[in-house]
């Protein structure tokens, strides 16, 4: 009996490690979720209002280049770019250093995640040379990274979330902190660039903002997938946190973390709490990771994504989404070196 308690109380636990922080304005999809569904009038009207102010329509407008009409999310299977920049001055710019696809099909309710290592070696329009996918947002802003996605992983890119470094600080704090369970102990630097600044403990804890951001950002130890990997994971998490009833009084104070460190594309209140039906699925995020592995071009590091890696994963997410194709992948045979040379 008693080692049936241990057995239970050990996947109670892993169940719940699971599900913990990071970026995003699904935060604001999450807070709407509650909101709709309690019928919190004024939270509704700040929710709206919040939306409104930080929306910024692609200048492809409404409709991916890949799609033949706008795709509505309260009927229709969408995809989500969320992009984690490097950036804390107020502004949702520079470099983006998390970068995570997500596709929600509606009739299963359903969500996958594809995190994107951030130095992956691609194509980005307009470019002579293949360089980090990152700097596409830093050389073209969020039209240039959503272009660049797309393009890469063949799916459509129907809305996108740009968070930067502060909101993330501000809402893992104001929602009390974050609970991780850390593989093994490593120090981080901060958001200001300090050496060793934040030092993650292995095991289970509970880390304020600042230290949740050296979590997620941390690389060195383990590399670009493990780095990835907790980003989509604190992601599933967070999205949690902000549909907990506990956090309800948190709400107004989140609404104002995320105003001035969001920018978005949802262009109306609806949209966002069309949401609310992935509720009972925030438990079974199907979570992808492309792999590769580190290469030097010109003396540059770079990440070489795995062509069998990358054409499962656009399968895996052109299916979630029902696209009308046959899925077969496009050629990503070339290496790193070869790229080079386009």
């Amino acid at each position: 009996m008693a080692r049936e308690q241990t057995r239970s109380l050990r996947l109670e636990r892993k169940r719940r490690r699971k599900k913990r922080i990071i970026v995003s304005m699904i935060t604001l999809a999450s807070l709407a979720f509650i909101a709709v569904g309690v019928g919190l009038a004024y939270t509704i009207y700040q929710a709206d209002q919040i939306t409104r102010d930080t929306d910024v329509q692609l200048d492809r407008g409404t409709v991916s280049k890949q799609r033949d009409v706008e795709v509505d999310p309260s009927i229709d299977n969408i995809s989500v770019l969320f992009l984690g920049v490097d950036n804390r001055d107020g502004q949702v710019s520079g470099i983006s250093d998390a970068i995570v696809l997500a596709t929600f099909n509606h009739s299963e309710q359903s969500v996958k995640m594809l995190s994107i290592p951030r130095d992956s070696y691609v194509s980005i329009p307009g470019r002579e040379a293949h360089d980090k996918i990152n700097h596409a947002h830093s050389f073209g802003g969020t039209d240039l990274a959503v272009e660049t996605v797309e393009n890469f992983i063949d799916v459509p890119v129907d809305y996108y979330v740009t968070l930067n470094f502060q909101a993330f600080i501000d809402i893992v704090n104001t929602f009390g902190g974050v609970d991780v369970d850390a593989s093994h102990a490593f120090s981080e630097q901060d958001a200001d660039g300090n050496p060793d600044a934040y030092h993650i403990q292995a095991g289970e804890q509970t880390l304020t903002g600042e230290e949740a951001l050296a979590y997620v950002r941390h690389r060195k130890s383990d590399g670009d997938l493990a780095r990835g990997e907790r980003q989509t994971e604190v992601i599933q998490a967070l999205i949690e946190e902000a549909t907990s009833v506990s956090n309800l009084s948190n709400y107004s104070q989140a609404f104002q973390d995320l105003q001035n460190n969001m920018k978005h594309n949802f262009g109306s209140f609806n949209n966002i709490s069309a949401f609310h039906n992935y509720v009972t699925s925030l438990d079974d995020i199907e979570r992808h990771q492309l792999e590769g592995e580190g290469t030097y071009v010109n003396g540059v590091f770079y990440f070489d994504v795995d062509d069998t890696s990358l054409a499962n994963s656009r399968i895996a997410l052109r299916n979630h989404l029902e696209l009308d194709d046959d899925s077969t992948p496009m050629d990503h045979t070339e290496t790193a070196g070869e790229k080079q040379n386009d």
